[in-house]
């Protein structure tokens, strides 16, 4: 959205007359017409029209706070003679347009004017010294070069259609042509010249299609046809197996003998096939770089005298083509050669160094699970021996049961103090009589005694130290400890051993198999080059790059004429 600018409106004052040819126009200043400013070219006659009547009667004087009339509003000769009607009139012949039209009745809103219709508006405007159809701007403060607002040496500015000067009569010169040939002839000149204009601009179109395609395209239509070294192409195909899984489960039993288990070894083997490495142990078992260098093969096709591995490298890459379908889980390869048996031998070599890397793919994971569930099991055999050893010491020297004894001496213990409990109950009943037999009666106190003395001796074996310094329960609780280790030590062995079985399943699991659905088989036709596809395939090339660079081009000129 853009501001108007905003500038102050000057009142300008009439002069009077210098001279007796001026006209309304020139002594209001001369300045240019409300039509250089909006646009629109108002009814005027020509510059070569008599001019109003040089007489004019001088203006009344304005009143002081209403702004003189607009630069360019058309005024009659005696303002004031004419009635609204003719007014109105000779603005609709002025052929105002629809836009000025809504910008009168808008401006006569604004400053408050009652108008019936909008040439009733333009009319009170300009009765009222406002023109409805000059902006206000700077351009009111602008003079005309050569003099002061009021004077341009008698010319009138009004909108002229002939120029001022030359001759203006019409011309005496006669033509024995009617103005119907004349035209006709000229029409002619100009379809002849478009004519022209369009072969001249063919012929370079072709010129440039010959010389970018056409040319290009022939140049590489001869080669494919005549000079190209035909290559012989073997194709092989060849899966990534899984070991069957007899007893897994889970997840890894549900993917295995699918793709999805190999899909990584796929993977491998392929970017293999297509490194540097399978490069350079093709050179070193087939030659592979001897046999493109023959000079059989034609120079584009050919390796150089003693090419290095990287110029070799980017050949084997356009020879050997390997894909992999991961729907399906089939490595497919395509050797190509100047001879089908070498592309036969080339195929199968790489076959054999596919296998060797499969294998070796699992091979260190495999020997690690191993070598840790072997480890695993010598120190479960370790430690089971020294629990042995530990037990066999503490029983060397100690009695074969001492569960036993000490169970034996608790009977014999429990035996004494029952007929101790006995006696001591019959000698209470013999002093209980008033007249006890005095021999009953010691002889029971000696059976009292002796049970006594034979119960301290059992109680005395029961706490008594052995030959080692150490009492008979602390070895039993030793040996009871060194038991516990031995048992320990026999599951960590029986559990090492279960693992090993389960590494040496896991590991056979691992195995991946490489199996060759296709044989590789010389080929009797050459496969490459297919000249027509190539040669089509040429020219759409350079049909395209001629098109786009037809393009940036015209982009670009018409960027910088623009």
């Amino acid at each position: 959205m853009t501001t108007k600018p905003k500038a102050k409106k000057f009142r300008i004052r009439r002069s009077a007359p210098t001279s007796g040819t001026g006209t309304p126009e020139a002594e209001q200043g001369n300045d240019l017409p409300a039509h250089r400013f909006t646009g629109e070219m108002p009814e005027t006659t020509p510059s070569r029209q008599t001019p109003p009547q040089t007489t004019a009667t001088p203006p009344a004087p304005q009143p002081p706070l209403k702004p003189s009339a607009p630069q360019g509003a058309p005024q009659s000769p005696a303002q004031g003679a004419t009635s609204p009607d003719q007014e109105i009139d000779a603005i609709k012949r002025e052929g105002l347009t629809g836009r000025q039209l809504r910008m009168a009745r808008r401006m006569a809103q604004k400053n408050g004017l009652a108008a019936t219709s909008d040439y009733d508006a333009v009319r009170l405007l300009r009765a009222n010294g406002l023109d409805p159809f000059q902006r206000t701007n700077m351009l009111e403060l602008v003079v005309p070069d050569g003099g002061t607002g009021g004077d341009d040496g008698g010319r009138v500015q009004l909108p002229q259609t002939l120029p001022m000067g030359g001759n203006t009569l019409p011309s005496t010169e006669t033509y024995s042509q009617s103005p119907a040939e004349k035209r006709a002839r000229e029409i002619g000149e100009i379809q002849r010249d478009i004519a022209k204009r369009r072969r001249r601009r063919l012929a370079l179109l072709f010129t440039r299609l010959a010389v970018f395609v056409f040319l290009p395209t022939i140049i590489a239509g001869w080669y494919f046809f005549s000079i190209a070294t035909p290559m012989y192409a073997t194709k092989s195909e060849f899966l990534i197996l899984q070991a069957d899984n007899a007893g897994g489960s889970g997840i890894g039993s549900f993917l295995s003998g699918t793709q999805f288990a190999t899909n990584q070894d796929s993977i491998a083997t392929q970017s293999f096939l297509v490194s540097k490495d399978a490069l350079v142990r093709l050179d070193k078992d087939e030659n592979f770089k001897e046999h493109f260098a023959d000079p059989s093969i034609d120079p584009i096709q050919r390796l150089p005298e003693n090419p290095t591995n990287e110029q070799a490298y980017s050949l084997y890459k356009k020879y050997v083509k390997v894909g992999y379908d991961p729907t399906e889980g089939v490595i497919r390869m395509e050797v190509s050669a100047a001879d089908p048996e070498v592309a036969a031998r080339f195929s199968r070599a790489l076959i054999s160094y596919a296998e060797q890397r499969v294998d070796d793919l699992s091979q260190r994971k495999r020997e690690d699970q191993m070598r840790d569930a072997r480890r695993g099991l010598e120190k479960a055999k370790k430690e089971r021996r020294e629990a042995q050893a530990q037990l066999v010491s503490l029983q060397e020297g100690s009695l074969v049961d001492p569960e036993g004894l000490i169970a034996s001496l608790r009977s014999q213990i429990s035996n004494v103090q029952i007929q101790l409990q006995e006696k001591e109950l019959q000698l209470a009943a013999l002093e209980d009589n008033p007249r006890p037999n005095r021999a009953r009666v010691e002889g029971v106190k000696g059976d009292v005694r002796r049970l006594q003395d034979l119960q301290a001796q059992l109680e005395a074996k029961m706490t008594d130290a052995t030959a080692g310094g150490s009492s008979l329960a602390q070895k039993t609780a030793q040996i009871q400890m060194a038991q516990a280790d031995l048992a320990t030590a026999d599951l960590l062995m029986q559990t090492a051993l279960q693992t090993l079985k389960q590494t040496e399943l896991e590991a056979n699991r691992q195995v991946r198999y490489l199996t060759t659905s296709v044989e590789p088989v010389a080929s009797q036709d050459p496969s490459y080059p297919r000249a027509f596809e190539d040669t089509m395939l040429a020219f759409l090339i350079f049909s395209g790059i001629y098109l786009m660079i037809s393009l940036t081009a015209s982009i670009l000129r018409e960027q910088v004429s623009s």
